[in-house]
């Protein structure tokens, strides 16, 4: 996986992807990456992240259950930014939405277009 070093990380290793649904396209969330949770994610299949507040591996679903299993792995054109394609089981947001993308800008005022799937306390129970 040499191109992973050709990847473009800012200066505390990381770098930026996005989470979008593999069979409908939805954005779903962007998180940070890092060569190690890369490399994870491409060696399992199941979506590994940096977490930045907690300086820990992130995977996701392990708290949840709502696990996204990666089904591509893309780059752009600038080697700085990932698209993860990926099958993402429930909400993808911590707010217990399916996507963190549910803020829409109308009249001036940011409206919620979507209500939650599962209620934020259940979501983390486990």
């Amino acid at each position: 996986m040499k191109f992973i070093d050709d990847l473009k990380f800012n200066e505390d290793g990381l770098i930026p992807a996005v989470a979008q649904q593999f069979d409908t396209n939805e954005v779903l969330m962007m998180a940070w990456m890092n060569k190690a949770s890369i490399e994870e994610s491409l060696e399992t299949g199941r979506v590994c992240y940096w977490s930045r507040s907690r300086q820990a591996f992130w995977r996701k679903g392990e708290s949840s259950g709502q696990v996204q299993m990666l089904k591509e792995f893309r780059v752009d054109c600038d080697g700085d930014t990932l698209l993860l394609m990926v099958d993402q089981t429930g909400p993808a947001c911590h707010t217990g939405r399916r996507t963190c993308f549910y803020q829409v800008a109308q009249d001036g005022e940011l409206k919620i277009d979507s209500d939650p799937l599962i209620d934020p306390e259940e979501l983390y129970k486990k």
